[in-house]
């Protein structure tokens, strides 16, 4: 989104940055809470990206509906992006 100012400038606005934050929060909140339920979280977030079952996801800490906001396919790009660009 931009907008004009004026003197000309145009100011974008990092949506897209303030989404991938939100999905990064999203996806740590499940972590930590997957590993203080004893589960390998890894694997756990695996099986449900795999087969987007959120029984995969503990009800611990509302991790299951915080996973469940993030489409599969946005979380497998932001997951992907983030390994490839650090």
């Amino acid at each position: 989104m931009d907008t004009k100012f004026g003197n000309g400038d145009t100011q974008k606005f990092a949506l897209a940055r303030n989404r991938e934050q939100e999905i990064r929060d999203i996806l740590m909140a499940v972590y930590e809470a997957l590993t203080e339920k004893g589960y390998n979280p890894i694997s756990q977030i695996v099986g449900y990206i795999l087969s987007e079952d959120p029984t995969y996801i503990t009800n611990y800490n509302n991790a299951r509906a915080l996973i469940v906001k993030v489409d599969r396919n946005e979380l497998l790009q932001q997951i992907v992006k983030s390994y490839l660009l650090g």
